[in-house]
C-alpha cells in the first residue's frame, strides 16, 4: 500500500476516535484502487476543531506508478464549490445587501420577465428554481445544456455589431424561455443556477465572484490552497487522473497562458470551479460547524449559518438520477439527506463533487471529514462516497 501521512494537531485517541478504523479506511481506499475504480484516496478528519487524521493512499498521477499522492495534493473540487458560493451569498444576506426571498430579477435584469421573475435567491441555492437541470439528471437524449448554448452564442457573437456579449441572455433565450417548470415544485440539480449566483455576487458587490470568494472566505481562513486559478506551485501538487488535466498542469508549469475563453474570463465558475486540498476543505467545514467563525476569524454570523444549514424545503420531491424521493432534505446551499446510505447524525450537512470528493459536517459529533477519491474513468462509484462516509464515522467512540 502506498500510504503517506500528513500533519495533525491531536491523536485519534485524544479526538475520541478508534485509530484502527483509519487502517480500515486505508484498506477501503486500496480495495477501490485495486479494482481500478479510483486512482487514490486523500482525506483530512477533524473533531472539535482539531485535525486528528490526515493522509493519502495511492498515486498522484494516472501514468506514474511510483509517485505517491500526498496529503497536501491539490485537486479540482467540482460542486463542493457550490458550498463556498452559498456562503458568499449568505454573507451578503448577513451584511444586509439582500435576502433569500428577493427575486433574482430585482438584481439581474435578464430575470425580470415572466416566467423567470418567479425565481428568488433561495430557489437557486436550493435547486428548486425550475431552471433546466444538469445534463444526465433526466433521461433526455435531446437535452441541450446551458453551457452548449452559451458556447454557440459566443462563437456567433460579433462585438462590433452586437456589443458586449451577454452570456445570461444567451443561455436563457435558447431553451424554452430558460425554464423547465415553475419554481418551487421539485428539487432538480442545476449548476447553472449557481453560475447565476456568481453573477448576483458581482452585481451586488462590484467584485468578480471569484475574487469575492477568495478574498472574503478563503484567505481570511488561511486557506491558501483554495482558489479558482491554479498557481505553478499548486500545479506541482495537482492530482491528475486524466490526460487533459496533465496537459493543463504542464502548461501552467511551463508558464503558458491559457487561451482566451468566455468561461475563463467572463462567466463565474461558481457552480464548480474551485481548486483545493482536503485540509483546506476541512478548515472551511469547521467554519461552518462553528457558526461562521473558526480560529478567531468571523466569516458570517451564527444565526445566518444556522439558517443555511437547516432543512428548509417542505414536501419537495426529487426525481433526478432516477430517484423517487417524496421530500428532498436541503438547506440554503448544503445537502442534508438522511437515509439508508448514510450513518452520520441527524442534522449533518454536506456537499459532494463529481470526480470525486466530499465534505461532511456532523454537528452532533463535532466531526468534519473531507476527502478526494478521483475516479479512473467516467463511471460512477458510490463506494467512493457513501461507503467512505460509513468507514470514517465507524471510528467514533
Amino acid at each position: 500500500m502506498m500510504l503517506t501521512k500528513g500533519k495533525t494537531e491531536i491523536t485519534p485517541a485524544e479526538a475520541g476516535y478508534n485509530e484502527e478504523r483509519l487502517d480500515a479506511l486505508h484498506k477501503h481506499f486500496q480495495r477501490l484502487i485495486n479494482e481500478k475504480k479510483i486512482q487514490c484516496g486523500i482525506y483530512c478528519l477533524s473533531r472539535k476543531g482539531k485535525i486528528f487524521a490526515h493522509g493519502a493512499v495511492g498515486r498522484k498521477t494516472f501514468n506514474d506508478e511510483n509517485t505517491p499522492a500526498q496529503p497536501d495534493s491539490v485537486r479540482y473540487i467540482a460542486s463542493v464549490t457550490k458550498a463556498f458560493t452559498a456562503v458568499a451569498i449568505m454573507k451578503l444576506v448577513d451584511d444586509g445587501l439582500t435576502r433569500l426571498d428577493v427575486p433574482v430579477g430585482e438584481i439581474l435584469p435578464q430575470f425580470n420577465t415572466p416566467p423567470l421573475n418567479q425565481i428568488n435567491l433561495f430557489h437557486l441555492l436550493s435547486h428548486t428554481s425550475g431552471l433546466h437541470a444538469d445534463p444526465g439528471c433526466y433521461e433526455n437524449k435531446y437535452q441541450t445544456s446551458y453551457y452548449e448554448t452559451i458556447d454557440l452564442a459566443y462563437k456567433n457573437h460579433d462585438p462590433k455589431k452586437d456589443g458586449e456579449f451577454d452570456w445570461i441572455a444567451a443561455a436563457l433565450g435558447t431553451i424554452g424561455s430558460g425554464m423547465r417548470m415553475n419554481s418551487g415544485l421539485e428539487w432538480s440539480y442545476c449548476s447553472f443556477g449557481y453560475m447565476i449566483l456568481g453573477a448576483v455576487i458581482e452585481k451586488l458587490t462590484g467584485i468578480h465572484a471569484h475574487t469575492y470568494i477568495e478574498e472574503n472566505i478563503c484567505k481570511p481562513l488561511g486557506m491558501n490552497d483554495t482558489r479558482f486559478k491554479i498557481t505553478p506551485e499548486m500545479a506541482k501538487r495537482y492530482v491528475c487522473n486524466f490526460e487533459d488535466q496533465l496537459e493543463k498542469v504542464n502548461n501552467v508549469l511551463a508558464g503558458k497562458e491559457e487561451e482566451f475563453s468566455i468561461w475563463g474570463d467572463k462567466i463565474p465558475k461558481t457552480g464548480g470551479g474551485l481548486i483545493s486540498t482536503a485540509y483546506d476543505m476541512t478548515i472551511f467545514g469547521n467554519m461552518a460547524l462553528y457558526g461562521g467563525t473558526f480560529n478567531g476569524t468571523r466569516i458570517m454570523g451564527r444565526k445566518t449559518m444556522e439558517k443555511m444549514t437547516t432543512a428548509l424545503l417542505r414536501n419537495t420531491p426529487n426525481y433526478t438520477w432516477f430517484n423517487n424521493e417524496k421530500e428532498r432534505l436541503y438547506g440554503a446551499g448544503f445537502d442534508m439527506r438522511q437515509g439508508l446510505m448514510f450513518t452520520h447524525s441527524e442534522g449533518t450537512f454536506f456537499h459532494e463533487g463529481f470526480g470525486f470528493c466530499g465534505m461532511y459536517i456532523d454537528p452532533k459529533e463535532e466531526l468534519v471529514a473531507s476527502w478526494y477519491t478521483p475516479f479512473t474513468d467516467d463511471g460512477w462509484y458510490p463506494e467512493a462516497l457513501m461507503n467512505v462516509q460509513s468507514v470514517i464515522w465507524s471510528g467514533l467512540i
